[in-house]
Order: structure tokens, then C-alpha cells, then sequence
């Protein structure tokens, strides 16, 4: 086995390990505080993530760790596991099957490895570069769909998009064979499958974004932020490829049609 199923196998462990400590959680119910910028979180997210970081310190004791909700620890300046313990931590609270665990490796500034693990739905999406991509133990594989008026478009939530960037609110909703909210991170995993073709997120932490590239384009696609920029940034748009010029011209020219804003 290379050095990189290796790696690929113990990112799936430790995804693995934070599902052991949140579905028990997940299914009692626990309390809900805030963080300082307004955001849930539970002693699931603390826990899982913690859980997470003691299985990475004996398997890969020189690399760094960097959480969100414990921060960055630093290790050997090449290897930096990013974690998410519960990406959809408001799903998580509504009992709604759609968050997950998101595990990703990098090895000098590029996500190699990713791991997409919805526990409560029973499927993950892992992937490494030049692995290839599968959920399950099954290869994932993009869409062909090759019209927006043919795609199926996701997002978490149509709350930000309406406010920041309406005219291409508007061409979407005009444009799109379906829009639906099957979000969090289950909505990258819909993208690999070729479920959906289109997911989008206006605003990404690190935590959130880094595993979904190995998935996203090992499977086959293409992920970007808004603006068309290929590395992790502060917003995401996955696509089956053959939809990405559209969806970016949709995003970007926000002023493009008489009338926009």
C-alpha cells in the first residue's frame, strides 16, 4: 500500500472514530450554545474533534492538526490534517441528516486527502489524489449533465445568496432544471455521486472547504471559490466540470443583465 492509501485509510479512521461519539449524541439530544460569532455548537462537536486529534497524535505524530473548534496545533511544517467534527451543526440540531465529519490532509499548501463521512446517512465520500473517488467502497463519478436548464443546483441555505449577489439569484431561479437545499456538506457528497451538479456555499472557513477538493475533483468535477480562485477560500462552487464556465458567469456578473444590481 503507498504512503498515500495509507494516509487515505487513517483520515477514514479517524472520520470514522468522531461518527463512534456523535450519533449516540445525534440521537439523545444534547444542549446548544453559541459561539462568540453567533454560530451552534455541541458538546458533540467538542468531543468528536477531540476524539479525532488524540487518533491523529498517535498515528501521525508529527503533523500538524489544525480544528475548528480547538485550533491549530502545529507539527512539521508539510503535513496539516484540517478538521470539521460536525460540518451542519445546525442540521445536526434539527435531528435532519446532513452534516458530517470532514477530515482533510494537506501535504505543502494542498489538500490531498478528504474524507466526507454523514454518519447519520450512512454514506462517505473519500478520496485521494490520484485514488480516484468512492462512497462506500463503491468509485463516485460526476454528472454528465451539460445544461443549467438540465441540473440539479444545491445549496445549504438561500438566505445569502438572495442578499449579496441578487441579479444572480434571479438567473438561477430562471435558469436551473431544480434548486433544492440538500446542503451542508451531503450536498458535495450529492456532487461526486452525480446526484446533483451543482453545490454552492457563499461562505467557507478552511475547516469546511478543504476535504470537499480531493472528493470533488478526484470524482471527476471542479470546485472553485465564487471568483473562479482553483485553492480553498471563503466560498465554494462544485460542479460536474461541463457546468462550472456557466455557474461563475452566473456568480460573477452580478451586474451582466439591464436592470442588475
Amino acid at each position: 500500500m503507498s504512503e498515500l492509501a495509507i494516509l487515505l485509510e487513517i483520515a477514514r479512521r479517524a472520520a470514522a472514530i468522531a461518527g463512534e461519539v456523535i450519533m449516540p449524541l445525534y440521537t439523545a439530544g444534547i444542549p446548544v450554545e453559541l459561539k462568540a460569532d453567533r454560530t451552534p455548537v455541541t458538546e458533540a462537536d467538542r468531543r468528536a474533534e477531540m476524539a479525532i486529534r488524540e487518533f491523529l497524535q498517535r498515528e501521525c505524530p508529527g503533523h500538524g492538526v489544525l480544528g475548528e473548534e480547538f485550533g491549530e496545533t502545529t507539527g512539521d511544517g508539510r503535513h496539516r490534517w484540517i478538521l470539521d467534527p460536525i460540518d451542519g451543526t445546525k442540521s445536526f440540531i434539527h435531528h435532519v441528516p446532513l452534516f458530517g465529519t470532514l477530515v482533510a490532509l494537506e501535504v505543502d499548501g494542498e489538500p490531498i486527502v478528504g474524507v466526507i463521512a454523514c454518519h447519520a446517512a450512512g454514506e462517505t465520500a473519500y478520496a485521494a489524489r490520484g485514488l480516484g473517488a468512492f462512497i462506500n467502497g463503491s468509485p463516485a463519478r460526476v454528472s454528465t449533465t451539460p445544461a443549467l436548464g438540465e441540473a440539479t443546483v444545491l445549496m445549504t441555505s438561500f438566505q445569502h445568496l438572495p442578499e449579496s449577489r441578487p441579479a444572480a439569484f434571479r438567473r438561477l431561479i430562471a435558469g436551473a432544471g431544480l434548486l433544492r437545499t440538500w446542503g451542508d456538506c451531503y450536498g458535495y457528497l450529492a456532487v461526486a455521486a452525480g446526484r446533483a451538479d451543482v453545490m454552492l456555499d457563499p461562505v467557507m472557513n478552511i475547516w469546511d472547504v478543504a476535504a470537499l477538493f480531493p472528493v470533488i475533483t478526484e470524482a471527476g468535477g471542479q470546485l472553485t471559490t465564487w471568483d473562479g480562485d482553483p485553492r480553498p477560500g471563503s466560498s465554494a462552487v462544485a460542479t460536474n466540470g461541463l457546468l462550472h464556465p456557466t455557474v461563475l458567469a452566473f456568480l460573477q456578473e452580478e451586474s451582466a443583465q439591464p436592470g442588475g444590481e
